[in-house]
């Protein structure tokens, strides 16, 4: 008997945090006793029972798995820095039975939050890598990916936003919308992905989540409305009223007494010492109460809930039909109208809350459920490579071809793991793949369900969910299908790498440990690039920022034991033609046997502004003046002299190449006769195109008390950036500048020493621009003098 008490006590806590009540029913769950004491240990797994379903969906005419993907959910939760989203992650994994016990991110128990697996993560305070983990929240399944706030790791935020169907972007009520929050919400609209906002940290001092929805709907040009109305606001925050369902939920309890409790409950011998156990439990756990609208309030309540209906009435055409007739919205049908509206991306519902206070954690994930799309409501598109890459959509289901995205690599333990979105099919272990984009056919020798650093093996997995396998060799962005069918999926937006470092190992027996730790760096993030300096030799890394390229030097030091010496930073330039200039250049060279002969004539010019392309090549030869077989290689010679202009040495981008003319002859031309032909042409014609350097420059948004505003102003100036926004936030001033990147570096400690350690700064890549004719001449000049050297 001990031996069974002991077994059950884990899935008797999980049982107190799942509750079997529906999702569109928000009503009070009922008391996690009642269910144990009734004997309500039933879990469900996505894959169980298949044969049991297809029974039953034989007889009602339905697909065995329409049910099982109807409850399941894929969301993201995103951010700006500091808004709380592993926070929020660490409450919903807690009250989803996931976890047992709440850690903070800089908490005193050195623990630190569960996503945040990584030393440096727990360290710092920051998310460095998006995580994933699967939970059960009212019988419906949900993966979570929770993804960094910090711009320098923005290839995170993307490929996770590649393969969710929804996503949750957090808000900070006294910080408001922030300068990620909006690159956060760009990505979304770029991937097309359905939302709900969450206002985070009401309790804090300064809280105003209505000055937050205005900035919502302002600056993220958001159609959105309140979801909930707070009651009470700071210190006095207590809970929210439920504008739906008209009613007023109040959170009790301690987090703390519930993980406690369970070592009581594992160490429990008798089954009447169980039960006494669970009841305790059961009674001091966090408990959401349900309770009718403060009588203070309903005014307010009225008013908001109106204008929500409002709002979901101008995008959706049958609850305004029932507005517009003063017919009764009953709540049932105003859940009806905001999900078909927020799946349609058309609505963004605002939920409330303090995750660190675990308040309005659990309406939250009601709204998950109730609100955001199943993966069979949203839309993927695959391209057939049989046909042309046409645009093929992919009906989502278990039951059609297998189709895979691998959308994040990591370097395991026990080798490359690789994360994987299934869109259609059903995935097994000791299987075979193909992978579409190198053609490799590959057996999966281990299959994984993720939850942070942690893995629980499964034995296969069906489309619609998020998993990870071992031993694949693959790129970011491979496509894997069963062999039936060759399709591929549509690749992320990868931005340009916008700063350098020259690094080298103190130790040159370490050399082999060193290239180990970039290959699998660049492997992982496609943001992090990897060259040879070719007049040093020095290692060159790039990436998106400071922090991003001091992450992978102190990674390389922790993991790969490399002391590495790190040069100063460098700007990644570029260089761009301003006006139209001709070539006609003869290459000609006769040594004893076959000479060389090729001979191009045509024009060089700047490609329109806003020209998706960085480099063009338009072949208007008319006739055989050059054999064709000639011509790609002279496009080969232009791209590869456009890698390094004429004034620093840096690529040259926005350039179109236009080949009018030119001569052949019959024995001494050739491939590398015309290459030759097309590198001399194009460094002949730069220098009439008057080329200018084009460098980084980065959008900063600062946040200062107004006393230093005059200072940080002209610290900027002298910086060359120009102010673009100004406005006032209680006692602080929100500063928006464009500021180049070479202008930047040890920025934050000069605004530490000029606002007394107060002020704050965001900065992110926005373009890149011509320089002065000043500093045009002096990065000439430092050049020049490198190379004399």
């Amino acid at each position: 008997m001990a031996r069974i008490a002991r077994s059950s006590a884990p899935r008797l806590l999980y049982t107190f945090f799942s509750s079997s009540v529906p999702p569109a029913s928000p009503s009070p769950s009922p008391s996690p006793a009642s269910s144990l004491l009734a004997g309500a240990f039933h879990l469900r797994h996505f894959s169980s029972g298949n044969a049991a379903r297809a029974r039953a969906a034989a007889a009602d005419k339905e697909p065995w798995w329409k049910e099982s993907m109807e409850r399941l959910r894929n969301i993201g939760i995103s951010a700006h820095i500091d808004s709380g989203k592993t926070t929020l992650t660490e409450r919903v994994l807690f009250y989803t039975g996931r976890i047992h016990e709440i850690h903070e991110v800089r908490g005193r128990d050195g623990v630190g939050a569960k996503m945040d697996s990584m030393d440096l993560e727990r360290e710092k305070g920051i998310t460095i890598q998006s995580a994933a983990t699967y939970c059960s929240w009212k019988d419906y399944k949900i993966n979570i990916i929770d993804t960094p706030g910090h711009v320098d790791f923005t290839i995170e935020v993307e490929r996770a936003l590649r393969v969710l169907d929804g996503a949750i972007l957090v808000l900070c009520s006294v910080g408001g919308v922030q300068s990620q929050s909006i690159t956060v919400d760009r990505q979304m609209r770029r991937y097309e992905v359905p939302r709900l906002a969450f206002i985070n940290k009401l309790d804090r001092m300064g809280a105003d989540p209505w000055k937050v929805l205005n900035q919502a709907r302002s600056k993220l040009r958001h159609h959105s409305a309140a979801m909930q109305v707070p009651i009470g606001l700071e210190d006095d925050f207590e809970g929210l009223v439920d504008l739906v369902q008209l009613k007023a939920y109040y959170f009790r309890g301690s987090n703390g007494f519930v993980s406690k409790l369970l070592l009581f409950i594992t160490k429990i011998n008798s089954p009447y010492g169980l039960f006494l156990a669970c009841s305790i439990v059961a009674y001091f756990s966090e408990k959401v109460v349900t309770e009718e609208v403060p009588a203070d309030m309903e005014a307010l309540v009225a008013e908001k809930r109106r204008e929500l209906i409002e709002a979901v009435s101008e995008v959706d055409d049958q609850l305004a039909e029932a507005f517009l007739g003063d017919e009764p919205i009953s709540p049932a049908d105003l859940q009806e109208a905001i999900r078909r509206a927020t799946i349609a991306r058309k609505f963004v519902p605002v939920f409330m809350g303090s995750a660190f206070k675990n308040k309005g954690v659990q309406p939250l994930l009601d709204g998950v459920l109730n609100y955001l799309p199943c993966p069979i409501e949203v839309s993927s598109y695959a391209l057939d490579q049989t046909k042309n890459e046409e645009k093929v959509e992919l009906t989502g289901s278990p039951d059609g071809p297998l189709v895979a995205l691998a959308f994040k690599l990591e370097e395991g333990r026990f080798g490359q793991l690789t994360y994987l979105r299934i869109y259609e099919g059903v995935i097994r272990k000791g299987e075979f793949i193909i992978n579409v984009n190198t053609g490799k056919k590959i057996k999966v020798p281990r299959l994984v369900r993720m939850h942070s650093d942690e893995m629980e093996d499964i034995q296969e997995a069906h489309a619609g969910q998020i998993v990870a396998v071992f031993g694949v060799d693959c790129a970011s962005g491979d496509t894997f299908t069963d062999g039936s069918v060759k399709y591929t999926m549509t690749s992320m937006n990868v931005p340009e790498p916008v700063m350098s470092l020259a690094v080298q190992p103190v130790s040159k027996d370490s050399g082999g440990q060193f290239s180990k730790a970039l290959n699998r760096f660049q492997k992982e993030d496609p943001t992090f690039r990897v060259g040879l300096d070719p007049e040093s030799g020095q290692t060159i890394i790039s990436g998106m920022g400071e922090l991003h390229l001091d992450i992978y030097v102190e990674r390389i030091r922790r993991e790969y034991k490399v002391d590495a010496t790190v040069g100063k930073p460098r700007v990644n330039f570029r260089e761009t033609v301003t006006q139209r200039a001709d070539f006609d250049y003869l290459h000609k060279k006769q040594s004893g046997g076959q000479g060389q002969y090729g001979r191009v004539i045509g024009y060089i010019e700047p490609l329109p502004a806003g020209s998706p392309t960085k480099f063009e090549f338009e072949n208007l030869l008319v006739g055989q003046a050059i054999p064709s077989g000639f011509i790609p290689a002279i496009e080969k010679g232009f791209k590869e002299a456009a890698n390094s202009g004429a004034l620093i040495g840096h690529p040259v981008e926005n350039l179109r190449v236009v080949l009018t003319d030119g001569a052949a002859h019959a024995v001494d031309s050739s491939e590398l006769a015309f290459k030759l032909a097309s590198i001399y042409a194009f460094r002949q014609c730069y220098t009439a195109s008057r080329p200018v350097i084009l460098e980084p420059v980065m959008l900063v948004e600062l946040k200062v008390p107004t006393e230093f505003q005059g200072a940080v102003a002209g610290d900027i100036n002298k910086r060359k950036g120009v102010i673009v926004g100004n406005d006032q936030e209680g006692d602080d001033s929100i500063i928006t500048a464009h500021v180049p990147l070479n202008n930047m570096f040890g920025y934050s400690t000069a605004l530490r020493s000029m606002t007394q350690g107060k002020g704050e700064f965001t900065m992110e890549y926005k373009e890149h621009s011509p320089v002065s004719h000043e500093v045009q001449t002096q990065l000439i000049n430092s050049y020049k003098g490198k190379a004399a050297e």
